[in-house]
């Protein structure tokens, strides 16, 4: 039990340490790894043979899809740990904050996993032609969207009790909400009065800022504005919530 106030850990105590364990132990998925882009792959494949002229729109969706499933990966990994391993409690005893522990896990999980979505970056520039602004642009909206999804992910884990429940809820989850809203077609041929609840959706709010960004689709200022304010707000809250909630979860058990 900690006695004084200087025993107190620093917020985000042993991030570094964990994070690079998490690395070392995600890179040993192979098979997870080569099956991340499957989805993609498939739904490019159909872009492709259905209307060529989107695929520019579709690779860059890609790879705000790319980022918003790393949530499913950081749901699946917490809780493995924490229902299979049960380690959570030994991280936890240790000087690793609750905090270090999400952010930890998170990072590792992008740094192993962010290769996918970088080729299709560099596949997206070579096709799309973006500028230095549209690139910048790009990496600013996949990272809003990583923390929305890394979020989620962490504070959903906590929710389940049995590993079998986790694999088909998490993946309806992530793939309802990065395919089916405008992520890999046009903001443009989507319904009207739907509009401005898939802004609020941070996969969808990212891909019709790009899509507005090359021309592709053509946002109101108030469509922008909803999208943009929406997404930076969500990660802000989304992140603070997870932070929060895993000290909370700490305290619990």
């Amino acid at each position: 039990m900690r006695t004084s106030e200087s025993a107190a850990p620093r917020p985000f105590q042993g991030l570094t340490g964990f994070l690079r364990t998490e690395v070392l132990v995600q890179a040993h998925e192979e098979l997870a790894m080569a099956t991340s882009m499957v989805v993609q792959g498939v739904l490019l494949v159909f872009v492709y043979i259905l209307n060529p002229g989107l695929i520019g729109v579709a690779l860059l969706g890609a790879v705000i899809f790319s980022m918003f499933t790393m949530g499913q990966r950081v749901l699946n990994e917490a809780a493995y740990v924490r229902i299979d391993h049960k380690a959570t409690d030994m991280y936890l005893a240790s000087p690793l904050t609750a905090e270090g522990y999400f952010v930890g896990l998170s990072a590792g999980v992008l740094v192993v996993y962010v290769t996918p979505a970088v080729l299709l970056g560099v596949l997206a520039q070579l096709v799309v032609h973006l500028s230095l602004a549209e690139t910048a642009l790009l990496v600013g909206l996949s990272g809003a969207v990583w923390v929305c999804s890394a979020s989620i992910g962490y504070v959903f884990s906590t929710a389940f009790r049995d590993n079998r429940a986790i694999w088909a809820y998490s993946s309806l989850f992530f793939n309802i909400f990065g395919v089916l809203p405008p992520v890999f077609y046009p903001f443009g041929l989507f319904p009207v009065g739907l509009r401005p609840i898939v802004l609020l959706m941070p996969p969808s709010a990212a891909a019709a800022i790009l899509q507005n960004a090359i021309g592709a689709a053509h946002l109101s200022g108030g469509e922008l504005a909803l999208a943009s304010i929406g997404l930076a707000a969500e990660a802000l809250a989304l992140f603070g919530f997870a932070v929060f909630w895993a000290r909370r979860t700490a305290r619990e058990q």
